[in-house]
C-alpha cells in the first residue's frame, strides 16, 4: 500500500507539471503571460478644411431706424381731436391731431371780404381810366388826368394782390394748426389728448418710425468693429422668443466710447410686430468666412491649460495638440489654430488616453 500510494503521488505531480508547462507555452506574445496588454482601438478622422462663417455675437437695443418727433409747427391752441393711435400706419401729410381754429376762420372770412372790396376799387379805377382815355383826344381831359387815373388803377390792382396774399398767409397759418405726418410710417407714441392746450414749446406730441423701419444698436468691442464690413448679414433674436429675424449692418460707428471701449453697429431690420423699439435683443453678425478644420464636440477636450485634441502619429502613438476653437456650426466646432487638417484626430474617448500611448486607429468614414 505504501508503494501504491507513492506511485499515485508521483503520477499526480507529473500531470500537474505538464499542465502548468503547457499553459506557459499557450500564452500569446505580448499578452498577460508575459506581462503585456493589447493596444486599444480608437476612432480617428482626418478633418480637412472647409469654409466656416466667422460669426460675432453681441447684444443691443431695438430702435426705430429713422425716428421722427412731431410737435406743433404753428401758433398752437386747444386740441379738439386726435385722429391716430400708437401702432397705426399713416401716410405722408395725414392729419394726426386738429387744433381749434374758430378765430382763424373768422379772420379768413374778413380777409376774403377785403379782397372783394379791393377788386371792386380796381374795376372802378379801370373804368375811369378808360373814360379818361376816350375824352383826352377831344380836349376835355388833360394828359395829366389820364396819368393820375392810370396810377390809381395800378394801385387798386396792387391792393388786390396784397389782400389775396394776406388771405393765403392766413389760410396757411390755419392749415398749420393741423398736426400732420411729415412722411409715411408707423406711429410709435402719442402724448396729446383732446382739450389740451399746445404751442411751439409743448415738445413732442407724436413719435413715428419712418416707413416702419427698425434697427438694432449692437454694442461691440473695438476689435470686432474693425472686422465688420457694411452689408454684413445678421440674425437678430429678441428677448422672450427664439425666432430669428434677418437684417444687415448698414452703419458702423466711427467713434468709440472712451469709458467702455465699445462702439455701435446698426443692423437694419424690416418691420415686424415682434420688433418693438426699446426692447433688448441678441444678434449674430456674419463677418466673413475662413477655411478651418471642423471637429465634433467629443473630439475637443479642455483642462487648465486650455483646449486640446489627441492626434495619432505615423507610429500609432497618441500625441496631445493644443488648439484654439472658433465658431460653432451645425457640422461641429471650427478649429482656428493648432491643426492643419491632415492629422488623424481621435474623435471619441480621448479622456481615457495618455500621450505616448500606442493605439490601433480605426478611421471613420467621411
Amino acid at each position: 500500500m505504501i508503494f501504491i500510494a507513492a506511485g499515485l503521488a508521483v503520477v499526480v505531480l507529473l500531470v500537474a507539471f505538464f499542465m502548468f508547462r503547457g499553459g506557459d507555452e499557450a500564452a500569446p506574445a505580448g499578452g498577460p503571460g508575459k506581462g503585456g496588454a493589447a493596444a486599444p482601438t480608437v476612432t480617428v478622422a482626418v478633418p480637412g478644411r472647409q469654409a466656416v462663417d466667422r460669426t460675432i455675437s453681441a447684444t443691443g437695443t431695438l430702435a426705430a431706424r429713422r425716428e421722427m418727433p412731431i410737435g406743433v409747427a404753428g401758433e398752437g391752441g386747444q386740441v379738439v381731436r386726435v385722429l391716430v393711435e400708437p401702432g397705426q400706419w399713416v401716410a405722408a401729410g395725414q392729419v394726426l391731431a386738429v387744433i381749434d381754429r374758430s378765430v382763424q376762420v373768422q379772420t379768413n372770412d374778413q380777409l376774403a371780404a377785403q379782397i372783394n372790396v379791393a377788386r371792386a376799387d380796381a374795376r372802378l379805377a379801370q373804368q375811369e381810366l378808360v373814360r379818361a382815355q376816350a375824352l383826352v383826344s377831344r380836349g376835355f381831359v388833360s394828359k395829366a388826368d389820364v396819368d393820375r387815373r392810370t396810377a390809381a388803377r395800378d394801385a387798386a390792382n396792387a391792393r388786390v394782390r396784397v389782400a389775396e396774399a394776406a388771405l393765403r398767409e392766413s389760410r396757411a397759418r390755419t392749415g398749420r394748426l393741423d398736426i400732420r405726418a411729415p412722411a409715411p410710417g408707423l406711429v410709435l407714441t402719442r402724448d396729446v389728448e383732446p382739450g389740451q392746450v399746445v404751442s411751439g414749446g409743448s415738445g413732442v406730441l407724436f413719435r413715428m418710425a419712418r416707413g416702419g423701419e427698425m434697427e438694432l444698436l449692437a454694442q461691440l468691442s473695438e476689435a470686432d468693429l474693425v472686422s465688420i464690413p457694411i452689408g454684413s448679414p445678421a440674425h437678430v433674436t429678441p428677448v422672450g422668443t427664439t425666432k430669428k429675424y434677418t437684417g444687415s449692418v448698414w452703419q458702423v460707428s466711427p467713434v468709440i466710447n472712451e469709458q467702455n471701449r465699445q462702439g455701435v453697429a446698426r443692423v437694419a431690420l424690416a418691420y415686424n410686430t415682434a420688433l418693438r423699439p426699446g426692447g433688448f435683443a441678441s444678434v449674430d453678425i456674419v463677418a466673413g468666412s475662413q477655411q478651418a478644420p471642423v471637429l465634433p464636440e467629443s473630439a475637443i477636450l479642455s483642462d487648465e491649460k486650455g483646449n486640446y485634441v489627441y492626434i495619432v502619429d505615423q507610429k500609432n502613438k497618441v500625441a496631445r495638440r493644443q488648439v484654439q476653437t472658433g465658431a460653432v456650426t451645425p457640422a461641429g466646432i471650427a478649429v482656428t489654430q493648432g491643426l492643419a487638417g491632415n492629422e488623424r484626430v481621435v474623435l471619441r474617448a480621448g479622456g481615457f488616453l495618455n500621450p505616448g500611448e500606442t493605439v490601433r486607429p480605426q478611421r471613420q468614414a467621411s
